[in-house]
C-alpha cells in the first residue's frame, strides 16, 4: 500500500500523494505515527522490513513443532478488532509498543528459534535499528545451509 517508484540514476522518488495508505495491520510505527521521512527511499525499505517480520510470524505460527501448531491469525489479532482503524493500530504499535507474541514452542527448534530472532530484529521501534534485507537474506541462506540435505544417488 506504500508503493513508491525510485529511480537510482536520478534519485527521483514518486510516492503518490497519501502516506497513510496500505494495510493498517502491517504498518510500521513511523507510518502510524506519521513520522516517516517521505522524501527518503530508505524509509520505505525499513517499513517493508517491519511488515516482513510480521509475515515471518504468520508463517512460523503455522509451522508444526512437536505436533503443535496454531490456527491462522493475523498480526495483532489479540490486540485490535478484525478491521482495525488507523488510530487503534497507532495505539497498539506506537503508544503501547506491542509486537506479536512469539510462541514458546518455536524456541525448541534451532531454525525456528533463529527465525524468531530475525522477527524481533525486524520489529524495532527505531527504523535504523531494524535488520536490512541483505542481512535477512544472508541469515536465511545460512539457516538453509545448516539443514541436512538429502544425498543425491
Amino acid at each position: 500500500g506504500l508503493a513508491v517508484m525510485h529511480s537510482q540514476g536520478s534519485d527521483y522518488l514518486d510516492i503518490g500523494n497519501n502516506p497513510r495508505v496500505g494495510t493498517k495491520r502491517y504498518m510500521a510505527p513511523e507510518v502510524l505515527s506519521e513520522q516517516i521521512r517521505t522524501d527518503c527511499f530508505e524509509s520505505y525499505k525499513k517499513t517493508d522490513i517491519w511488515a516482513y517480520g510480521l509475515v515471518l510470524w504468520e508463517i512460523t505460527r503455522r509451522t508444526v513443532v512437536n505436533g503443535i501448531v496454531e490456527e491462522y491469525r493475523p498480526p495483532f489479532f489479540d490486540a485490535v478488532p478484525s478491521d482495525p482503524s488507523f488510530e487503534e493500530m497507532k495505539k497498539v504499535v506506537c503508544v503501547d509498543q506491542q509486537t506479536p507474541v512469539i510462541p514458546n514452542r518455536l524456541f525448541s527448534d534451532p531454525v525456528l528459534s533463529a527465525l524468531a530472532k530475525v522477527m524481533k530484529e525486524c520489529w524495532y521501534q527505531s527504523p535504523s535499528a531494524r535488520l536490512t534485507a541483505l542481512r535477512i537474506k544472508k541469515t536465511l541462506k545460512k539457516l538453509d545451509n545448516s539443514l541436512e540435505k538429502p544425498k543425491a544417488e
